[in-house]
């Protein structure tokens, strides 16, 4: 039984350190061209697909858009004929852009704050998983300053400073139950910061041809003194102290890109992304509390998570003036290898499509609307450390809509 409680409690943090909470909805019109935008000149989202580009955008911009995720999965525990599913709850990814620079300027300011990392899950209480995990509320806020410089007509860098800010509420069940029949309960919440950067490079061609080159670092976010909340026997309440509290750092994870812009011909667009994503670097997940009991020990958990890579696609065509049409796809690896799939994060290879339609409202007021489907590979595991063994099937369903101001 100690082993066993142990063990639940050390895998606990990793709901951040899957591809399937790497977030990547950060603009309308990029979602709407399979996640391009790398290498092409938009809006104000260049800030964070390359602040290379701010400075070559032709005109100022405030925008802001949100893309409720719907985040449909079940599992088949193995040997048996019994189906769970995720309840319905919504995820609100959300962006808020502004760039600035006098007109005619090599120069550009820019600011983003988006969500790169977030989840929003509810398994219930009732599952074979729920001494895995029960529900999982997670946000990781960027906020990004950025500048932007043109070196010539055909080259512009940029780089900018990035704050995040994170909130996570996790429950889960604990194998232990009271006089009543009530199965025991832990809950960690907290919030925590970290800082890293981003930088572009950007550079048209006189062919038509544009390229994108462009860098986000790893953030280690550190949460300190966030509540570990134990509900159980009062028999037992002194292996669980409280109050208590834990500590971790998470390293959310860096990303390097080079995107492909290229106009055929007046109405149409086309790109192409490829995206390297460092999840090398997140061997071993260590948590401390600050409270110790023969029960409640600090862990050092192994995850030995590999690279991940992903290849985007999209096209643009202009019906006329006011209308815009996107579509796109993509197909991306999982970071996630074999034993160490999870509830919070069941990653598998997935591929996507997208749609999209952009309108002019004013002369200066764009309306943009996107939607993505996406769907993960079933994936039957057993995991390591917690021997959950059973398979997974997940799709997602992501409306998105913005508004951007121009002059």
């Amino acid at each position: 039984m100690k082993k066993l409680i142990l063990l639940l409690f050390a895998i606990m943090p990793a709901i951040v350190l899957a591809q399937g909470f790497q977030v990547n909805l950060h603009g309308q019109k990029q979602i709407g061209m399979g996640h391009t935008g790398t290498g092409l000149l938009q809006d104000g989202a260049s800030v964070l697909f390359n602040p290379g580009a701010v400075a070559m955008l032709p005109q100022n911009y405030i925008q802001a858009g949100i893309s409720p995720l719907f985040f449909k999965s079940d599992f088949n525990p193995s040997g048996t004929t019994d189906q769970f599913r995720n309840t319905n709850k919504i995820a609100t990814p959300f962006t808020a852009y502004a760039v600035w620079g006098p007109k005619n300027s090599r120069w550009k300011l820019g600011l983003g704050v988006y969500t790169p990392f977030g989840g929003l899950t509810d398994w219930g209480n009732e599952w074979s998983g729920k001494y895995v995990l029960e529900s999982l509320n997670l946000k990781a806020i960027y906020i990004q300053p950025t500048v932007s410089v043109k070196l010539t007509d055909y080259l512009s860098v940029g780089g900018g400073f990035v704050y995040n800010h994170g909130d996570v509420d996790l429950t889960r069940a604990i194998p232990l139950v009271n006089s009543s029949g009530q199965t025991g309960q832990a809950e960690l919440k907290g919030s925590g910061h970290g800082f890293g950067w981003n930088a572009g490079v950007f550079a048209k061609t006189e062919v038509g041809l544009t390229i994108g080159v462009a860098y986000r670092s790893k953030v280690n976010t550190t949460v300190k003194n966030g509540d570990a909340i134990f509900t159980v026997p009062g028999s037992l309440q002194s292996s669980f102290p409280q109050p208590n509290t834990f500590t971790t750092t998470l390293p959310l994870t860096s990303t390097s890109s080079i995107g492909l812009g290229y106009s055929p011909s007046d109405k149409w667009t086309v790109a192409l992304d490829v995206n390297f994503t460092n999840w090398d670097v997140y061997k071993t997940l260590s948590f401390d509390y600050a409270k110790n009991t023969a029960a409640l020990q600090d862990t050092h958990s192994p995850r030995n998570y590999k690279d991940g890579w992903s290849y985007r696609s999209g096209a643009q065509y202009k019906a006329n003036d006011k209308l815009f049409i996107r579509a796109g796809g993509g197909y991306a690896s999982t970071a996630v290898r074999d034993g160490y799939v999870t509830p919070e994060a069941p990653d598998a290879n997935r591929y996507y499509f997208t749609g999209g339609l952009g309108y002019a409202l004013t002369k200066n007021l764009d309306l943009d609307v996107s939607f993505e489907f996406e769907h993960l590979m079933s994936r039957t595991q057993t995991n390591i450390e917690s021997q959950l063994s059973g398979t997974f099937k997940t799709n997602v369903y992501i409306p998105g809509l913005s508004l951007a101001y121009h002059w």
